[in-house]
């Protein structure tokens, strides 16, 4: 119910602001083109009497403009009711009038405002104002000629003031057009307050936890709306699975950790009961119980270790930023050289010859120790996992993705390899296939996971892939400065 309130109180006020807009917008322009319509239909007045003007004083001529005979022919002659006809000099004083043989009495007409415009401007008019002589409302047009002024007048009856007033077609053809907008305004904003009040409605319920369908989906518009809505629905959706896959992950890293854990822990705990509950064991047996208990330990110490090292990435992960500004150029070439002398008696007892394929200088801006740790754990890893493999291939390019820089790398064998299902989960952790890399081999199931994240906090990606031939492949890519 709150929904539909707030739904229709949104629909309202963007009806309210934009309708307000345009029917201001139309009011005003309403008013403006009725006032240019009227002020067009009075210059029109006004040109028509300007002309009366002009004939007459080129069938007069101006120096027979104060005649008074041949001024009150012409303007007898002339077809126009109601015409009423002055010459006024330029001090004001009317010298003739059509209506008034005694112009004496008609006054000084210097402050009258078509004498003025006339004095200024060549000529001028006056709308609507009462004469003092007949009593009568006139519109008056006077035209400057030479040292007089010739001003013709009609009267202001009912026909000409409604042939100046504005037409008011438009008036009502902007009305309707007004209705006609309202109402399509109204449709567009009911549809996009129907379809918001969907979104929200899909809002309300994942903020409260209820159960959510594809309902809402499905009523959505097909258009920039709809997409928007989509999206922030995808996005949801996405973030969800992505909380239920961090809930579940780590569900699965504290049970596997356990589990990892509880091995090596069983196996102490039955070697020193056994010693214990058997005092007369000969020398020799105790101690190999007791080095099977150390072999034990260093592997919970291995498995704790890398537990922490994965720890100590995801805070440098979360605090990226920060982590850049400790970076400083690392040698990479020196680093994979470090890392290979520390495994090369267990290179030599597995067979396997390793191969460099790296330029000289070849730095990034980084973290020496996790650098190390990224070809440590590859290595490891191959000597671990690649069983019977005789060759490990280490190699550099340059390439520019997106605009940026970086090296990329492949740490490869020529092993048994591993199925194509399991290459997608090989940097998950704990995860262990079935026969290459069981814990009979040894490992904590932690070296490929450290691997990703610490190439991840370098600014790369990483990838594993089957080595044509045979054999696995690890691909992986670290920012150049």
């Amino acid at each position: 119910m709150a929904t539909a309130l707030k739904s229709k109180s949104f629909q309202r006020n963007l009806l309210l602001s934009i309708g307000g807009v345009f029917l201001l917008f139309a009011v005003c322009f309403s008013i403006y083109q009725y006032q240019r319509e009227k002020v067009y239909k009075i210059d029109i007045l006004h040109s028509r009497l300007q002309m009366y003007n002009y004939e007459m004083v080129q069938t007069l001529g101006e120096d027979s403009l104060t005649n008074n005979r041949l001024f009150r022919d012409y303007v007898k002659h002339q077809n126009m009711e109601g015409l009423r006809v002055s010459i006024i000099d330029k001090k004001g004083r009317v010298l003739l009038d059509s209506y008034e043989t005694n112009v004496d009495s008609l006054g000084n007409h210097l402050q009258r405002t078509e004498i003025q415009q006339a004095l200024r401007d060549g000529n001028g008019y006056d709308i609507k104002r009462l004469s003092q002589s007949t009593h009568a409302t006139y519109f008056y047009s006077a035209t400057l000629f030479g040292n007089v002024i010739v001003r013709a007048a009609v009267p202001y009856s009912a026909e000409l003031t409604r042939s100046l007033q504005a037409d008011n077609t438009y008036i009502y053809y902007a009305a309707s057009l007004t209705l006609l907008l309202g109402i399509v305004l109204y449709y567009i904003t009911h549809r996009i307050s129907r379809h918001i009040g969907y979104l929200r409605e899909f809002a309300v319920k994942a903020e409260q936890g209820e159960q959510l369908d594809h309902e809402l989906e499905r009523r959505l518009p097909d258009d920039e709306l709809g997409d928007i809505s989509h999206t922030i629905i995808m996005l949801y959706w996405k973030l969800r699975h992505s909380e239920e896959d961090k809930v579940r992950i780590k569900r699965q890293l504290t049970q596997n950790a356990a589990h990892e854990l509880k091995t090596p822990a069983s196996s102490i705990h039955g070697f020193l009961e056994s010693i214990l509950d058997h005092p007369e064991m000969p020398e020799d047996k105790k101690k190999h119980f007791l080095e099977r208990c150390y072999a034990q330990s260093e592997r919970m110490n291995k498995l704790l270790q890398d537990m922490s090292a994965l720890t100590k990435l995801d805070e440098m992960d979360d605090n990226r930023t920060k982590t850049h500004d400790e970076y400083h150029p690392v040698n990479v070439l020196q680093v994979i050289q470090s890392a290979l002398d520390d495994t090369a008696l267990q290179l030599q007892d597995k067979g396997i010859t390793p191969s460099l394929h790296v330029p000289q200088h070849v730095e990034v801006q980084g973290d020496a120790s996790l650098l190390y740790s990224i070809f440590r754990n590859l290595i490891d890893n191959a000597i671990a996992y690649a069983t019977g493999a005789s060759l490990l291939r280490i190699s550099c390019t340059a390439i520019e993705h997106e605009g940026r820089h970086f090296y990329e790398f492949t740490v490869s064998d020529n092993g048994p390899g591993v199925e194509p299902q399991h290459l997608a989960h090989l940097f998950e952790r704990f995860y262990r296939t079935d026969k290459g890399r069981s814990r009979k081999l040894g490992g904590t199931g932690l070296g490929l996971a450290i691997v990703k994240n610490a190439v991840a906090v370098h600014g790369g990606t990483t990838t594993a892939q089957l080595t044509p031939g045979g054999g696995l492949t690890i691909r992986f890519t670290l920012a150049k400065f």
